[in-house]
Parts: structure tokens; sequence; C-alpha cells
């Protein structure tokens, strides 16, 4: 059985903009929930990339509604894939890639395989996975489901949430969330560029933290 469901609003491209400036490992200092998994990793390096979040539920061997995702694709969408819990066959490799980034689509997460690696980075769209497999999905017309809540990475996603992804890690937010989050976490980013600055000129990295100090006052505490 197929459930079809209407593509989600794309989030302003502005505001993904501005997630797309902080780092998922800066707003980590500060959120707690929304992180996926570490078993997913990027297959690239060095490439940050936000968008909005397309998700589609692919169970067992049928890819069908990998193909169909990619053919409702727009620009800046990031597509989210629920393998069921498979972790032996691949939902996508090369040729998915190729089409993805005929349509823009701003990146891909597979909660589950792909292949094609070398092709995958070749076409530029970031992915990322738990892994690879050799074998694919077909398509069977056994079913599958477009744009509805899925889990990925632990993490429950619903269309048109921002997912903000690099190779530390993959967070999920709520629209509402974006100007909050990002704007705290750019902020923190240029005060540690002051911290690091501090460094060289010779302070310690954890007076300046004010860690010295915490691990004073306790040990004086204990005595």
């Amino acid at each position: 059985m197929y459930v079809l469901n209407p593509s989600p609003t794309p989030i302003d491209r502005a505001l993904l903009e501005l997630l797309a400036q902080a780092e998922p490992a800066v707003i980590g200092h500060f959120r707690h929930t929304g992180f996926m998994s570490p078993s997913i990793r990027a297959h690239f390096q060095d490439r940050r990339i936000a968008g909005t979040a397309v998700t589609i539920r692919v169970p067992g061997m049928d890819g069908a509604m990998v193909h169909y995702a990619i053919g409702q694709a727009r620009a800046g969408d990031f597509l989210v894939v629920d393998r069921c819990g498979d972790m032996a066959i691949a939902a996508m490799g090369g040729a998915v890639a190729y089409a993805a980034r005929a349509a823009g689509v701003a990146g891909i997460i597979v909660d589950g395989l792909v292949t094609d690696l070398g092709e995958l980075r070749q076409y530029g769209v970031p992915v990322w996975s738990r892994g690879t497999s050799a074998v694919t999905t077909k398509t069977l017309g056994l079913g599958g489901e477009f744009c509805i809540p899925v889990n990925c990475g632990g993490v429950a996603v619903n269309p048109g949430d921002a997912i903000l992804a690099d190779e530390n890690g993959i967070l999920v937010l709520n629209p509402a969330d974006i100007r909050e989050a990002a704007t705290r976490a750019i902020q923190m980013s240029k005060d540690e560029k002051l911290t690091l600055a501090r460094v060289d000129a010779g302070e310690k990295y954890p007076d300046i933290l004010g860690t010295t100090k915490v691990i004073m006052d306790r040990m004086g505490m204990r005595g």
C-alpha cells in the first residue's frame, strides 16, 4: 500500500540561510534533543546544509517511494528516509543522487544503507547513512509512504521540519525554533574566536571559561 501526501510548505529561504551559518555541534551546547544518532554519518567533508524535511518511509526491498520522492522534490528539500530498521539493502545509489541534484535537493538522510559512494561524492548531493551495501532495493510495488511523520536516527521528523546537518551530526528543528537557535549558535561561535585570541595572548583556557574556579570552589566545599 502506498500513502501519498502533499509536500510540506518550504521553509523561508532566509531562515535556512541563517540556520546554515550555525554549527550543529555549537547548538549541541545548549539543546539536548532533536539530534539524530551518531551512527548516521556523512559521506563527505566540510559541508553544512540546511533544508526543509521531506519524509518518506521505505520498507524492505521496495524502493519505489525513493523514486517518487525525487520526482516530487523541490530546490531546498532535505529528503529523510525511514528504512523501518532494514540494515541489509541500500535504499539509494548514484542514479538517485544524480536525479536529486537535478531537482535541487539539499541533502539526503537514510536511516539505513546506501551504495555507489564514489558516485554520490561525484554528483555532489550530501548524503548521510548508517553504512553501505551492494544489495539494492527494487521497484516492486509493495508499498511506501510520502510526507508522513517518521523516525530517523531515533528522532521524530515531521514533514516541513528544519534539518541542519554536517559531518559532525544532524539536527531536527521545528521551524519556529530556527531563528533563536541559529542566532545563539552564531554568537557563540564569534565568542569562541575571542576566547582563542585570549589563549594566543597567554591566558589559560580553563581560567577563561571559569572551569578552574568551579573546580577550586568544589574542592573548597569538600574540604
